[in-house]
């Protein structure tokens, strides 16, 4: 839409480890609402760009806008506040405690609710509805009473989307999130992505080639930390180039 600001861009955004340079000059533009995969072969920098756009890592050079607004030297903490989530891992968290629990007690974190330590978990009603709500969203309402420590691997990576999306975020890192995965694990979870709220946008760096290509509205290939090739899934599918440096690096 004219006007509308884009949900993410890097311009020439760089970090250097040393004299290595694990993401190189990455332009990168998400419009809002798209589903952009970040795909590439071990070591092509994936992971790394995903950090620097989080505020985890600081960038050598260039620059990233959220939003609209410059974030480049924005710490992480606020960026989430400008609307970016992100996953992170669960074993973080309270392994005893169920997983509606987990979920009430990272989104009182978020929020002006104030924890009363004589006050049960069960008194904050609206925020076990906002738990209900999240774990329907990503497939795991019968999970709701099971002990986090409980949950298998897959089961796990389900809970990871839910604490992501507690914050309500208008821009969505996911990072790998069938890494690990079973192929029906990854069934199930490219299933509940494809599921999400369609005018949240959300960037996923994926190592599964057809995991990316399934959910993705257009794809960003990274090729030893420099931007490869920019397309659609077919256009990306196609692309003998891609062929050739994907799979050729596994080998």
């Amino acid at each position: 839409m004219s006007g509308t600001p884009l949900a993410l861009e890097c311009r020439a955004l760089t970090k250097r480890f040393g004299g290595l340079e694990a993401v190189r000059r990455i332009d990168l533009r998400v419009q809002s609402g798209e589903r952009r995969a970040v795909i590439g072969p071990n070591g092509a920098g994936k992971t790394t760009l995903f950090r620097l756009i989080s505020g985890e890592f600081p960038a050598s050079a260039g620059s990233i806008a959220l939003l609209g607004q410059e974030v480049t030297r924005v710490p992480s903490h606020r960026r989430a506040a400008l609307g970016l989530g992100r996953t992170f891992q669960i074993t973080n968290l309270f392994p005893s405690m169920t997983v509606a629990d987990n979920l009430v007690t990272a989104a009182m974190a978020l929020r002006p609710t104030k924890y009363m330590m004589l006050r049960p978990l069960s008194a904050y009603g609206a925020l076990y509805a906002l738990a209900e709500g999240l774990l329907e969203t990503v497939g795991m309402s019968a999970k709701r009473d099971t002990p986090l420590r409980s949950l298998s691997h897959g089961e796990q990576r389900q809970i990871e989307i839910a604490m992501a999306l507690v914050g309500n975020p208008r821009v969505l890192l996911l990072d790998e999130p069938t890494a690990g995965l079973s192929a029906a694990e990854s069934m199930l979870m490219t299933r509940a992505l494809k599921t999400l709220d369609p005018r949240m946008t959300i960037l996923i760096i994926e190592h599964d080639m057809e995991v990316a290509l399934s959910v993705a509205d257009r794809v960003t290939v990274l090729h030893q930390g420099s931007c490869f090739v920019e397309g659609t899934p077919a256009e990306i599918r196609a692309n003998a180039g891609v062929q050739e440096i994907y799979f050729g690096a596994e080998g």
